[in-house]
């Protein structure tokens, strides 16, 4: 499904082709995409950068469209991978006071925003410890958000899963519409019974596999 399709759909189901009402279906369906985003661990929601930390300094960027860690780790001169252990940064700070204290980082933790004067240059940024005794390439794994359908036509939800996305838009929009009770429960029970689906999919199958776990049996009562 893409977004003229469920754009299509919402007005359909509500019965409502208003101006106003229509003109608010993107923040309706990006509201959904941001539920099931946190709800779902789905693989289509991972994305890795690498970057580089220095002898200089034991800060690194975050990306602009960074969420939360899944790992990260510093790549030697052979090629090791050394996956950081999160930390506080004040576990850090205690752990190596000294500018002295260099070496391969072992730790990292959130720093938080830089700020030059009263404007913020770089909304998050890491912390590593101990300080890099050299210039190590780093690799993050990290949670972000896709680009919504509302800007890009198609996604791996809406070609996926467009049930979920269907549905939560609708529990949204009928929010909007301040409708009965009884349609709203009707509208959010579908809703979980397609989140539900979908979290067997993110959060089950997709973590596992015939060989390693076995083939995927239904409980039969």
């Amino acid at each position: 499904m893409n977004y003229a399709a469920l754009s299509a759909a919402i007005q359909a189901y509500t019965e409502n082709t208003e101006a106003d009402f229509v003109a608010n279906i993107p923040v309706f369906v990006q509201q959904a995409e941001q539920r099931i985003y946190n709800t779902v661990q789905f693989p289509s929601i991972r994305k890795n950068v690498t970057g580089v930390v220095s002898t200089t300094t034991p800060y690194l960027s975050a990306p602009d469209d960074y969420l939360a860690s899944y790992s990260l780790a510093v790549i030697d001169a052979s090629g090791n991978y050394e996956y950081l252990l999160n930390k506080d940064v004040n576990f850090i700070r205690q752990a190596y006071p000294k500018a002295s204290d260099i070496g391969l980082p072992k730790y990292y933790a959130l720093f938080g925003p830089t700020v030059s004067g009263s404007t913020i240059t770089t909304e998050l940024t890491f912390i590593v410890g101990p300080k890099p005794d050299a210039n190590y390439t780093v690799e993050l794994h990290y949670y972000y958000y896709p680009q919504s359908i509302v800007t890009a036509s198609t996604t791996w939800l809406g070609d996926n899963f467009d049930s979920v996305l269907l549905y939560g838009s609708l529990v949204e929009a009928y929010t909007y519409m301040k409708g009965e009770q009884d349609m709203m429960a009707l509208y959010n029970g579908k809703y979980q019974e397609a989140l539900a689906l979908a979290k067997r999919l993110g959060d089950g199958m997709e973590r596992q596999d015939a060989y390693r776990s076995g083939q995927y049996r239904q409980a039969v009562t």
